[in-house]
């Protein structure tokens, strides 16, 4: 039986680990937060060498790139894992943290491939989450079957770092569409437009998206939408401002404009100020609802 030393078991780590051993996979995973052991549902040790011990893959899914390295190359636990083991990592990181990954990882003999997700944790919770894998063709056969007891969508998009760079942009259009949305939906109110009713036009026009139909910043029509519970849980400011800004650092490298999407991570720096980072990140209509996201782009008065 295939062996699977699991790293994360946060938010999205923990049900995903849940997935995959309810799967039938032989699996042990290990978090730096006791709490988060404590309450898996998944078997637990208290290293990420005694994790590692004997894997025949390793999963990763924690916040940063070097909280990876750490985990696996750092404490040198991935020695313990078998030599031909191949590491998944489902992070979200800077595509340059993948590359000084897979080097580190392949110089020890092991194969590494980046795995990043879309789904948010309902689609981790019910097995749902789209897998953007970059690695060789070999290597992605060998997680796809893993990949599928998590996801319902899992593509081969290239090489590796490929996952992230689609990630990362795939964001950082959900964060600028998000914008839009909340726009329209506080000029709806404003105008005395049914919510409902956008919707349902909308939906079927040109101003179609996933936003509108599963993440309506308003409560009300979209009972699924994180606005129905005061933005308590989803995908939170914090994170979306971590993805957004890798986006708009590689931009820069790459010399993008990319004002669209500086204009969201402003807002939700504006958010975090106001102490509310963890709220889900389409709490950003708050700052239109409000009015206190000034200077950013109001008509001025003829």
């Amino acid at each position: 039986m295939t062996r699977i030393g699991w790293i994360g078991l946060g938010n999205m780590g923990a049900p995903m680990a849940n997935n995959a051993a309810v799967a039938g996979y032989d699996l042990v995973a290990y978090d730096l937060s006791s709490d988060a052991r404590s309450g898996a549902e998944v078997p637990t040790v208290d290293s990420p060498a005694e994790a590692l011990r004997d894997a025949d893959i390793v999963v990763t899914m924690l916040p940063k790139g070097e909280h990876v390295r750490a985990a696996l190359i750092d404490s040198g636990a991935l020695n313990g894992a078998k030599s031909d083991a191949l590491v998944i990592d489902c992070s979200t990181i800077a595509v340059d943290d993948v590359t000084a990954l897979s080097e580190a990882v392949t110089s020890q003999g092991r194969q590494y491939i980046d795995a990043p997700v879309s789904g948010g944790t309902t689609g981790a919770e019910a097995g749902t989450l789209t897998f953007m894998v970059g690695g060789s063709e070999s290597e992605f056969e060998t997680a796809q079957p893993i990949l599928e007891t998590m996801g319902t969508r899992v593509f081969h998009v290239g090489a590796v770092g490929a996952g992230q760079a689609i990630k990362m942009i795939n964001n950082m259009m959900l964060a600028t569409n998000l914008q839009g949305v909340a726009e329209a939906a506080v000029l709806a109110d404003r105008l005395g437009v049914d919510h409902s009713t956008l919707i349902d036009v909308a939906s079927v026009s040109s101003g179609d998206s996933w936003v509108l139909r599963n993440y309506y910043p308003v409560p009300g029509p979209v009972p699924s939408a994180p606005s129905n519970r005061e933005f308590q849980g989803g995908f939170s400011v914090a994170l979306m401002a971590k993805d957004l800004g890798l986006a708009l650092a590689s931009a820069d490298a790459m010399e993008v404009d990319t004002a669209a999407g500086r204009e969201v991570s402003r807002r939700l720096q504006m958010v975090t100020d106001e102490g509310n980072a963890s709220l889900d990140f389409s709490s950003i209509v708050t700052l239109l609802q409000s009015g206190s996201a000034s200077g950013s782009g109001r008509t001025a008065e003829r």
